[in-house]
């Protein structure tokens, strides 16, 4: 069995019958998620046990698109044993290196350019073809305007009170309409894969691959179908790192030269559109972590989530967004609450 007391119940035996009683695990981060995991060992070779019992994980999701990615040759983990009625998942060892923490704490030894190359390749390959609305017994859900609007309005929720005070009943219905406005861009070439989650935490670096399999794919259960761009600009717009200077634009237009069959000016609309809805959910969502969760060091990140909220807002096709912005919350009033971290 297992040697680690952390072990959840039922790890043992689930272990024995893959083969692998006896190893040695180590569990590490899973970040803000609420699944474990743990590093396996045993003889010279190494796996990675996922436990997921909750229903609202999506473990069967997990099982059937890391199949689908796998089989566009793509390096999502190998899927070696399962039992998801107790929640447990045997994978593939991507190994340690995250683009998130290699990048981070040894940026000189690691090609930044040519990383974010392969994983816009990745993307590119993947949104060649639509995506099946179903993969095996799972049906895929449609990333519609209703949960866009849901998810930015996190903002609202989380974010607004501390700006505006908990008395302050937050404007739901102005956002709503602005959101209403601006939606229709976004729904550009709207029937492709959205990982939702396609960023450095979730992306393994694998030099020892070749092409497109160099970029280990994580963390992608909550899959939707919807606009291409979003996981471009989740990619390229990431909310805990800084990509160096030039990247995103290189990398758009390397996307759009895979991607001929694309409208660049309404990509280029869907992207800020995306990337503003990604940028309001997240300022609410790390808002919540700290207040909710207990987890301050999210409001690190506040300023970047601002920058990208603003530049997005920026283009032409968010005008009744950026009014709203600039009416409700203008710039002499958005905080990012880094001096709590003082």
């Amino acid at each position: 069995m297992a040697r680690d007391l952390a072990m959840p119940p039922g790890a043992a035996d689930f272990l024995a019958s893959c083969g692998w009683d006896g190893c040695d695990a180590r569990e590490f981060s899973a970040d803000a998620a609420f699944r474990r995991y743990f590093r396996l060992a045993k003889g010279g070779e190494t796996r990675v046990l996922m436990f997921a019992p909750d229903p609202s994980e999506r473990s069967e999701w997990f099982v059937e698109l890391a199949r689908y990615i796998r089989g566009h040759d793509l390096s999502a983990p190998e899927i070696f044993a399962e039992d998801l009625p107790r929640g447990f998942i045997l994978l593939e060892d991507l190994g340690e290196e995250q683009f998130f923490a290699v990048l981070g704490t040894a940026p000189g030894a690691y090609d930044e350019p040519l990383m974010y190359q392969a994983a816009t390749d990745v993307l590119g390959s993947l949104h060649r073809q639509p995506m099946p609305r179903r993969l095996g017994p799972v049906s895929i859900e449609h990333y519609g305007q209703d949960r866009l609007i849901s998810e930015a309005s996190l903002f609202l929720d989380w974010h607004w009170p501390e700006l505006q005070g908990v008395s302050d009943t937050p404007p739901y219905d102005s956002f709503r309409q602005a959101w209403e406005a601006v939606l229709p861009a976004a729904a550009y070439d709207a029937e492709r894969l959205v990982q939702l989650d396609y960023h450095s935490p979730n992306l393994m670096w694998l030099p020892q691959r070749d092409g497109l399999q160099r970029v280990g794919i994580l963390d992608f259960q909550d899959a939707m179908c919807g606009p291409s761009s979003y996981d471009l600009v989740s990619l390229l717009q990431d909310a805990r790192r800084d990509v160096a200077a030039g990247i995103e634009p290189e990398m758009f237009e390397r996307y759009l030269a895979a991607r001929p069959d694309l409208d660049p000016e309404r990509f280029a609309a869907s992207y800020a559109v995306m990337g503003a809805q990604r940028a309001s959910r997240i300022l609410g969502v790390f808002v919540r972590l700290w207040r909710r969760d207990e987890k301050p060091r999210y409001l690190r990140h506040m300023p970047r989530l601002w920058r990208h909220l603003e530049t997005n807002l920026s283009h032409p096709a968010l005008a009744p967004l950026r009014d709203w912005f600039d009416h409700h919350v203008p710039p002499d009033r958005r905080r990012d609450f880094t001096e709590e971290l003082a």
